[in-house]
C-alpha cells in the first residue's frame, strides 16, 4: 500500500464517505418535499406538547454524572492502555503519558467533587 498501515486508514475512512454521502445525498435530491403544518408541528413522545417549553432542571446530580464520566472516559482508555502496555513494549514513557492522562482527568474529577459540595449555589 502506498502509505504502509495507516494508508489502510485513510483508504477506510474513505469508503465510509462514499458509501455514506449517496444515503445522505440521494433522498434529499430526489425525496419529495412538501411541507405542511402537521408535518412541522413539534412532537413530544407522538403527542402535541401542552403548556410553557422551559421548566426548572433539578441540578443534584450534575456533580455525580460529571463523575461518571469522567470514570467512563478513564475506564476506557485505561483498558486500551492496559491491552496495548505488554504488546508494545512501551516501558516507562506510556506509564508518564498515563500519569499525565489521568492528572488531566482528575482535574475536573476535583471540580465536580467541590461542585456536589455546594449544592446551594445550583
Amino acid at each position: 500500500m502506498l502509505f504502509g498501515d495507516i494508508g489502510s486508514v485513510f483508504v477506510m475512512g474513505l469508503v465510509g464517505v462514499v458509501f455514506t454521502l449517496p444515503v445522505v445525498l440521494l433522498p434529499k435530491l430526489f425525496g419529495p418535499n412538501r411541507p405542511n403544518p402537521v408535518k412541522n408541528a413539534p412532537f413530544e413522545c407522538g403527542q402535541v406538547p401542552v403548556g410553557a417549553g422551559k421548566m426548572h432542571y433539578m441540578m443534584q446530580y450534575y456533580a455525580y454524572l460529571l463523575m461518571f464520566i469522567v470514570f467512563d472516559v478513564l475506564a476506557m482508555f485505561l483498558y486500551a492502555w492496559a491491552a496495548a502496555y505488554q504488546p508494545l513494549g512501551l516501558g516507562l514513557s506510556s506509564d508518564w503519558m498515563l500519569t499525565i492522562f489521568m492528572g488531566m482527568l482528575f482535574i475536573p474529577m476535583g471540580f465536580a467533587l467541590s461542585l456536589a459540595g455546594r449544592r446551594e449555589l445550583w
